[in-house]
Parts: C-alpha cells; sequence; structure tokens
C-alpha cells in the first residue's frame, strides 16, 4: 500500500493541472496544519460519533436547560448545560458537562431581537457555544454611527452579546478568473448531485441567477450547464444543469485535493462545533480549519443569509461554491467571509443537508438509506475494517484518498470533468493559462495534501 501511495504523489506532479480545480480545489499558498499525532487521528476518525453524543444530549434535555454542544480538543463532546442535574444526566451519559448562565432560549431570543432591528450590510452575528454568548463581528464598511446603534441594541439585549469588530469586509466569494465562469463572474463546482434523472452541480447560490450559463474557460467556448435553480439572500445554493443531462457513475463524488488526488464522498451530515473540517476551492487550494458556529447570520452587501456555518478556514475570491467535508462527509459549499488565506479569516458555508432536503436531490453516487433527501452519513471504519479491505487508496471508504482519473481508477467528478470525450463538463479545466497557474503552485500544495493524506491513513490503515 505505501508503495501504491508513493506511485500516486509521484503522479501528482503530472496531473497538477487536475487537482485543485473542480469541487473546489484551492490552490494552497500557506501549509495547513502539522502532521497529526495518533491521538488526533484518532479523534477525527470518532469525530461524527462526539458530534452525535453531544446532539443527543441536548435533544432530549431541551433547550431551557442546555446551551449547545461542541467537540474538545481531546475529541470528546461537551455540552453546555444551566442546572447541576442536566450536567449529571451528561457525565451519566460518556460527555463533559459545562455549566453555562445562558440556556439555548436566551440565546436564540437575542439573535432574534438582532434580526428584526434594520438591517446593517457588513455585519455577521452567530452563537459561541463555547462561550455562551451571541457574537456579533462588523467589518471596516460599517459606520461609526450604524455601530454605536448597534451597540446600543446588544446593551439593551444584555450580557449574552458581545461586540466585536473584525477586520476586511464580509464579502460573498466571486471573482472574475478560472474554474466554471458565468457572465457574473468565477466560482467553484461544489459536490455531484442528482434527482434521478438528470445530474447537476451543486454551488452557491450567489453565483449567479436561474439562466446563468457556465462555461469551462472564460472565453466562453465551452459550455458546461445551465443554473436551473438558486436561493440567495436568505439561502446560498443553487443547481447547475450538465448541458448533456447524462448519469454519472456509481464512485463519482470524490472531492479533488490536488496533485492529481481526491477525496471519497460517501454521504452527507451537518458538522458540529469543534469539528476539524477540510475545504478545497479554485483560488487558495485545500485549507482546514475548525467550526467555531452554527446558524450564523449574514448580513452581505447583496442580502442577508441565515442558518450559516461559521468557521476559521480561509477563503478568497473564487473559492465560492466550493465543498466542505471531513471524514469523507459532505457538510457545506462555501457562501463567503472575511480575510485571505494570507492573514486568516472567517468564512460561511451553506449547510449541504439544507440545500439537498430544498432542492429534493441527493448527492450522485450515493446510496440513500431510508427516507429524505440528504443521504445518511457513514462513520469512518476502523483500521482493522480497512485492512480487510485491503487499505487501497482507491477503496471506497469514508475520507479514503485515492487517484482521479487514473486508468482503471473510479469515474469521479474530476476525471468526467477532464476526460475531452465528454461534450458537457468535459474540457473544464484544460486551458493552458490554468495548467500554468496550477504547476506554480504545485509544491507549496504538496505539503498539505500529505499531511491530508498522513491523518486519514492513521485512521484507515
Amino acid at each position: 500500500m505505501r508503495h501504491a501511495r508513493r506511485r500516486i504523489v509521484q503522479r501528482g506532479a503530472r496531473l497538477a493541472a487536475v487537482g485543485g480545480l473542480l469541487c473546489g480545489g484551492f490552490m494552497v499558498t500557506r501549509a495547513m496544519a502539522s502532521e497529526p499525532s495518533d491521538a488526533s487521528g484518532t479523534a477525527a476518525s470518532s469525530a461524527r460519533l462526539a458530534a452525535d453524543t453531544g446532539a443527543g444530549l441536548v435533544s432530549r434535555l431541551g433547550t431551557s436547560r442546555t446551551a449547545g454542544s461542541w467537540i474538545a480538543a481531546d475529541g470528546r463532546p461537551v455540552v453546555a448545560v444551566t442546572d447541576a442535574d442536566a450536567a449529571d444526566a451528561v457525565k451519566r451519559a460518556g460527555a463533559r458537562p459545562k455549566v453555562v448562565t445562558h440556556s439555548m432560549q436566551d440565546l436564540k431570543s437575542a439573535t432574534e431581537t438582532l434580526s428584526s432591528a434594520p438591517r446593517v450590510p457588513g455585519t455577521a452575528w452567530a452563537v459561541d457555544y463555547t462561550k455562551n454568548e451571541v457574537v456579533v463581528q462588523a467589518d471596516s464598511t460599517v459606520s461609526a454611527t450604524d455601530w454605536s446603534h448597534m451597540t446600543k441594541l446588544a446593551d439593551g439585549i444584555g450580557d449574552s452579546v458581545r461586540m466585536q469588530r473584525t477586520q476586511g469586509t464580509f464579502t460573498t466569494r466571486v471573482n472574475g478568473a478560472q474554474a466554471i465562469f458565468s457572465t457574473g463572474g468565477r466560482c467553484s463546482a461544489g459536490f455531484n448531485v442528482t434527482n434521478g434523472q438528470s445530474e447537476f452541480i451543486l454551488t452557491a447560490g450567489h453565483c449567479g441567477p436561474a439562466g446563468s450559463v457556465w462555461f469551462s474557460d472564460n472565453t466562453g467556448k465551452q459550455q458546461v450547464g445551465r443554473t436551473v435553480t438558486t436561493a440567495f439572500p436568505g439561502s446560498d445554493f443553487s443547481l447547475i444543469q450538465y448541458d448533456t443531462g447524462q448519469q454519472t457513475s456509481a464512485g463519482n463524488n470524490v472531492v479533488s485535493i490536488g496533485g492529481g488526488n481526491g477525496v471519497r464522498i460517501t454521504g452527507a451530515a451537518d458538522p458540529a462545533v469543534g469539528q476539524r473540517v477540510f475545504r478545497s476551492g479554485s483560488t487558495s487550494g485545500l485549507r482546514d480549519g475548525k467550526v467555531t458556529a452554527l446558524n450564523a447570520t449574514v448580513n452581505y452587501p447583496e442580502g442577508t443569509v441565515t442558518g450559516l456555518v461559521e468557521t476559521s478556514v480561509c477563503a478568497e475570491p473564487g473559492d465560492s461554491g466550493g465543498p466542505l467535508f471531513s471524514e469523507g462527509i459532505a457538510l457545506g459549499v462555501t457562501s463567503g467571509g472575511n480575510g485571505d488565506c494570507k492573514t486568516g479569516g472567517t468564512t460561511f458555508f451553506q449547510p449541504v443537508t439544507k440545500a439537498l432536503t430544498a432542492l429534493g436531490v441527493t448527492l450522485a453516487g450515493v446510496p440513500v438509506q431510508g427516507a429524505g433527501g440528504a443521504a445518511q452519513p457513514s462513520l469512518a471504519p476502523s483500521a482493522s475494517a480497512m485492512a480487510s479491505q485491503g487499505g487501497s487508496p482507491g477503496s471506497a471508504a469514508p475520507g479514503a484518498v485515492e487517484a482521479v482519473g487514473e486508468t482503471g481508477a473510479a469515474e469521479t467528478f474530476v476525471s468526467e470533468l477532464t476526460d475531452p470525450n465528454n461534450v458537457g463538463p468535459g474540457l473544464l479545466v484544460i486551458g493552458g493559462s490554468v495548467i500554468a497557474f496550477v504547476a506554480t503552485r504545485f509544491i507549496r500544495t504538496e505539503q498539505d495534501r500529505n499531511a491530508y493524506r498522513r491523518q486519514y491513513s492513521q485512521s484507515w490503515g
């Protein structure tokens, strides 16, 4: 297996033009995180279980006695509670309680008051479960007068609200450069989805209104598809229907992480606060960070979007629509944020489960277990289970790293888009300027891709 992985890395240089362009393959300019220890690998593989434990306790105890849950640095679930009896119940369930002052009802009441006030572009707020408060952020475009008005509003709510100025501006992340192009600019493809009859690209809603035509190049010669459904503002998701409308194969939902490699996506789920996540897109490469808040509200210049996932992952213009994932599970598509990948920043994501349900589609190539629009999430397999499968990079395990576009490998989103025989999405990333751009970034991305492979190899052999 080690020899197989070495061959994949060697092929990576030749396939650099493929990786990092679609399914949101970001160009990396800064190393993600240092190589994780054995303990961090174990925590990563059990993140879904910890999240489910915390969410289950919150549901059982109720919003008047709890104030959210999150995953601690050691991988254990933590539940914020308001009384001693609730704390005891959390301990008995094997989680860690944290006694707080404000219940989730209190915090939701605060966000409702903020939402009822006149909208101020450049502001955002979300509940910080770990600090038991609603954090209101205002970017550099918010005037002193508006800031003063919002501060008075927050003072009237009480100490459950904290005001915070932030650098940069809260903007959606569309720009005119590469990946998928329309008259409105450039975005990154997210996940392949299907309604059982046709195939679509799930991406951000702000990328373009219904009817937008998408191309593989900025000259408008190679048409990919057309936006058929969009939701923005309010939410931030849309569907681009492939021109050919062809069905894709069962293994096609593989997110490119660059170097000719991808990560297999095997389900969809909601993220948890504290969970380590990865994002990939067409501008800034594969990046990682943590979920910092859920149900965030962002007042973009174009309008307000609610119900977003707040993260510490960086993003830049053109990254819009790219996928957020962890342990092989689809979590969201990139909406917007502030900052960049040199100085850092905050990035918000549209939860993928809400988008799938609203659109009546499922992840392509992922069997739907039971009723409902979203596929059921798959938990990470144990090392022994992976060993029994041979542990090959191409095995259908959540988060498995595999070659994309290789002979004999499963058909993937990336391999279809780079196949010149395909009529619709098939010439999406072959522009000479794109190849040159990716090649110059390859050396700097290799450390990030290797770190990703090392992390998941600890859980999956």
